[in-house]
């Protein structure tokens, strides 16, 4: 049996229950790639499948974290016609990415652009995916809208900021940070707005002549909600993202009903694979050029070994890093 290297998950708990071991390494199925894994990078997924709190769909591995690699193509199952032995790619997947192989679908994976390292490859996918299928396919994004977009300093938020951007509309972002504001507006942030006690509405009307954003992008979930309604112009909309302040909300349905706001969640992971494939190709035909030409880049924090996962996890709950946080083998 061929073997390899991965970060295990020994238990659920702290940091301290990531272990680096040898497991058996995967085979490529039909229609899929293997994928010598160069580099993978954090999610907040990946500490609450530490914790427990989040397992993987039942198609990946439920032991190994990690939902995005950037590698080379190691060998093909029957039918793959997309890529060659030695291209590299990058994606998302299910899980697994903590590993010195996985195996992908094919359509799944994408090409990693000439101009970048494959370190910083890794720290693409999750985040520019993320944000793209929420603004454009879950929250209808049009030229000359408003846009908050919560957690700028975070993976997806400074994905977010460069694709409302490109996308002719306006960036107002959130954090509890001046400095990663100051971060955000560098890479293009219209209107930064400091977070303290979870009040911004008004910061929000402020910025745009009273009227309110048009989408909000959150990553942040909890006692968000009632400013996000707050803030939101008539018609607005809202799409939720991430929980890290918490899964439960009051719901102030009269704001709901008067401005008739679309409230919409999403998430990657779960979803079955055609949709996966559908999401992969709709950015790849978006955003294929960009991505050459730099004008869309990734956000990287740190690069750190992968023998020191436990560091990078500690630094991600700490929420001290602005961007990605990759591992690389």
């Amino acid at each position: 049996m061929t073997t390899m290297r991965a970060v295990v998950i020994r238990e659920p708990g702290g940091v301290e229950v990531l272990e680096l071991r040898e497991v058996p390494a995967p085979e490529p199925g039909p229609g899929e790639l293997l994928i010598k894994v160069a580099a993978t990078a954090l999610n907040r997924a990946d500490l609450l499948q530490r914790r427990g709190q989040y397992p993987a769909p039942p198609d990946a591995p439920q032991e190994i974290p990690g939902l995005e690699y950037s590698g080379v193509v190691e060998a093909k199952g029957r039918g793959c016609a997309l890529f060659e032995v030695g291209d590299r790619v990058m994606g998302i997947v299910g899980g697994g990415a903590y590993a010195e192989y996985l195996t992908v679908h094919e359509r799944c994976a994408l090409k990693v652009p000439r101009r970048l390292e494959l370190a910083e490859a890794a720290a693409l996918p999750e985040a520019f995916l993320t944000a793209f299928d929420a603004l454009f396919l879950q929250g209808d994004l049009r030229v000359g809208e408003r846009v908050l977009i919560h957690a700028v300093g975070s993976g997806v938020g400074t994905a977010a900021i460069q694709l409302v951007r490109r996308a002719g509309a306006l960036s107002l972002g959130t954090a509890r940070s001046e400095e990663k504001l100051q971060r955000a507006q560098r890479l293009g942030l219209d209107v930064p707005i400091l977070v303290e006690g979870s009040k911004f509405a008004d910061r929000v009307k402020a910025a745009t002549g009273k009227a309110g954003a048009d989408l909000v992008l959150d990553l942040v979930g909890g006692g968000y909600l009632e400013e996000n309604l707050k803030a939101l112009a008539l018609r607005g909309r809202q799409v939720l993202v991430g929980l890290t302040a918490g899964a439960t909300a009051q719901l102030p349905m009269g704001l709901l009903l008067n401005k008739r706001i679309t409230l919409k969640g999403t998430v990657l992971r779960s979803r079955p694979l055609e949709e996966k494939i559908a999401v992969t190709r709709a950015f790849a035909h978006y955003a294929g050029e960009a991505l050459e030409s730099g004008a869309l880049i990734p956000v990287i924090d740190q690069v750190l070994p992968i023998a020191s996962v436990r560091e990078a996890h500690s630094l991600m709950e700490r929420n001290a890093n602005f961007g990605k946080l990759v591992l690389t083998w």
